[in-house]
């Protein structure tokens, strides 16, 4: 039995991390305080380093992955924004670290629950974002983060991310790898553009005039459109090893034959794969689109899977204020070129931790089934629960 969080720090272990720089914030301090433990008992060979704001824990995590190192650090909510500036210098040296983002809703007001606008707040600064639903994933998730973002087609970062609390901090029955299988599935990493090595000089945070840097930029497009297809192969290769896959970028459940379908993100999709099963039992032809992988983004096989559909119910545990929800946004984006689209409608919802219940998804399910016998949608983006509408 183990916590979201206990899952995270089990999952850099098995991946033998050799550096960790922290500072502590809540929902994700406990993932630091287990990987301290296993370095005081000698389970895990690693550099612990504590500083002293978030900002310079990212600078320490570029420091020591650009020397080679396997690096791992976790933060959440106000620290993932204060690190802001350096996610974009990590990604922009193509160092392959991975991070936790442990989801926690941003001030103000000040609240320690969770929502997933501190993670997606950081959508364009060339990080792989990967989604969790639960322990069980988070912990195969990191050891696949770090074969994703040390392969030579990617060399970037990766955020695994999921709701604080909600996950990170609630028991839940995991199965553990051991270590003999991780070192078989996750080999010792061998940097070919070590950075910082007296014998290999280069320089470091150049700059870069107008001749030059466009190519930096499109270079980190190339690599992200890449890991599309190494994500599908890592997580078809941890299937063939562990029994355990997810479908790669998108996971989807009872869509075969569906017209309309809930399009989630994390720990919710539990809740509405619940719903589409009761919803099925009655005859009810509904199924599910769970984005695992939100950088990068999965058009193409989002494109396919539309293709079916009358509609999608897109719920959207976040909001870009003036826009609506992001995943809605982005998918919006993704199917615009089809020729024939899928009516969508954007539920936000869950905002600050607040509870997304059964009847609530439920309800939003029945309003999309409705819609969708309409054919229009005169207002595409709906909150949900909000008090006094």
């Amino acid at each position: 039995m183990l916590t979201g969080n206990y899952a995270a720090a089990f999952g850099a272990k098995l991946s033998r991390a050799e550096v960790v720089p922290v500072y502590p914030i809540t929902p994700q301090t406990h993932i630091m305080e287990k990987m301290t433990e296993f370095i005081s008992k000698g389970e895990l060979d690693a550099e612990f380093i504590p500083v002293e704001s978030e900002h310079s824990v990212m600078a320490a995590a570029i420091a020591a992955q650009a020397t080679g190192a396997r690096t791992f650090t976790a933060s959440s909510s106000q620290g993932i924004l204060y690190m802001h500036e350096n996610l974009f210098v990590a990604s922009g040296m193509r160092l392959p670290i991975v991070m936790v983002m442990a989801n926690r809703a941003v001030a103000a007001p000040v609240t320690i629950y969770p929502d997933q606008l501190d993670s997606l707040a950081q959508r364009d600064t060339g990080w792989l974002q990967l989604y969790a639903e639960n322990a069980q994933e988070i912990i195969d998730l990191i050891i696949q983060a770090y074969r994703i973002a040390e392969d030579e087609r990617v060399l970037l970062p990766v955020a695994v991310c999921f709701e604080g609390l909600i996950i990170s901090h609630f028991l839940e029955p995991v199965e553990v790898p051991s270590q003999k299988e991780v070192d078989h599935f996750l080999p010792p990493y061998e940097a070919k553009h070590v950075i910082l090595h007296p014998d290999r000089p280069m320089h470091v945070g150049i700059a870069a005039n107008d001749v030059y840097y466009t190519e930096y930029r499109y270079q980190q497009e190339e690599a992200m459109e890449k890991a599309k297809e190494v994500i599908q192969e890592v997580d078809k290769a941890f299937l063939d090893q562990f029994g355990r896959g997810y479908g790669g970028l998108v996971q989807t459940f009872m869509l075969e034959d569906a017209r309309v379908a809930l399009m989630t993100m994390g720990s919710i999709s539990g809740t509405a794969r619940q719903v589409v099963r009761d919803l099925r039992r009655q005859g009810i032809k509904i199924g599910l689109i769970r984005l695992r992988s939100f950088r990068p983004f999965p058009t193409k096989q989002l494109q396919r899977i539309a293709g079916q559909l009358d509609l999608i119910a897109v719920l959207d545990r976040n909001v870009s204020i003036g826009l609506g929800g992001i995943v809605y946004s982005e998918l919006a984006t993704a199917l615009y070129p089809l020729e024939k689209r899928p009516l969508l409608v954007n539920y936000i919802l869950g905002l600050g931790g607040r509870d997304i219940t059964v009847e609530n998804v439920t309800e939003i399910a029945s309003n999309a089934i409705n819609l969708s016998g309409i054919g229009e949608v005169k207002k595409p983006v709906r909150w949900i629960g909000v008090r006094g509408l």
